[in-house]
């Protein structure tokens, strides 16, 4: 998962439980800007402990699991035997 999806979870449960941002800051003590950050997936750096918090209140899990391999799309794959009819490299 990354950031923009996981920022879309969290933002899907808080407002599934009726709290606004500062509500939810308030809640794990962190500012209603980084909240904002984190929801918006345009934050550089979170700790752990701040998604775990978050997770906590919401009544969400956090878990790790292997990377899904991409299978390519069809525009890749398009282009991929263009470049091998021309010779080209992609």
């Amino acid at each position: 998962m990354d950031m923009q999806a996981l920022g879309v979870t969290l933002r899907t449960a808080r407002k599934q439980r009726n709290l606004t941002q500062a509500d939810l800051s308030d809640k794990v003590g962190m500012s209603r800007a980084t909240l904002s950050a984190i929801e918006n997936g345009t934050i550089n750096e979170v700790g752990i402990r701040k998604i775990m918090a978050l997770c906590a209140v919401l009544g969400l899990e956090l878990q790790a699991q292997p990377l899904a391999t991409r299978r390519p799309t069809l525009h890749t794959l398009v282009d991929e035997a263009q470049h091998r009819k021309t010779g080209r490299k992609p």
